[in-house]
């Protein structure tokens, strides 16, 4: 163990450093040198294997539908980073028909719609409607915050920490951990989470 309280009244024993202290000091370090941490991560990553299959499934779909037969009908990926969809239809009832498709095999391979943001506007040209749809990913500060103001507000006592893009939640207790990822569930959300790094 790397500190140890008790070998010396007073004294605190490490292999860095040996420190004199009050009774009341030593039981707070041994508290903290000995106590077990446990902590996952809160995350909003969708899954690029899953998302490349949602693509694929998709887009043979479209071009096996016969109300689409004759029609700029099409998906394709946003950028070559695949970081979104770019959706081409005949019109604004097209895409829609299209996004309904792409619901459809997130929900078979069990992955959240929340993660397509669907709040551009279509823009027509050249007969065409296309509508683009990044995929939603990272926490961004404002909601880290309300995350971890209901974390505090429920369990006083955990600490969850922003760290970029993620949040760490850190508990002595495993149950509790368990707790709070049962409580973010039932939030009703408008971004999809993920729980990382369990540990």
């Amino acid at each position: 163990m790397e500190g140890q309280v008790g070998l010396e009244p007073g004294y605190y024993h490490s292999s860095k450093y040996r420190l004199k202290t009050e009774p009341s000091i030593n039981i707070l370090i041994w508290y903290y040198v000995t106590m077990a941490q446990f902590s996952f991560d809160i995350a909003s990553e969708y899954d690029k294997a899953e998302m490349n299959n949602v693509f694929d499934q998709s887009l043979r779909e479209i071009a096996t539908r016969y109300d689409f037969k004759g029609t700029p009908a099409t998906l394709e990926w946003l950028n070559p980073d695949k970081t979104g969809f770019k959706i081409t239809g005949s019109s604004d009832w097209q895409i829609d028909a299209i996004l309904d498709i792409i619901r459809k095999k997130l929900a078979a391979r069990n992955q959240s719609q929340k993660f397509l943001d669907i709040t551009k506007t279509s823009v027509v040209a050249n007969l065409k409607t296309t509508q683009e749809v990044p995929l939603i990913s990272g926490i961004d500060q404002t909601k880290a915050k309300t995350l971890t103001a209901l974390i505090r507000e429920h369990f006083p006592k955990v600490k969850a920490t922003i760290q970029g893009e993620i949040i760490r939640v850190n508990s002595p207790s495993k149950n509790e951990l368990q707790e709070i990822m049962v409580l973010l569930r039932k939030q009703d959300l408008s971004f999809p989470l993920n729980f990382t790094n369990y540990r």
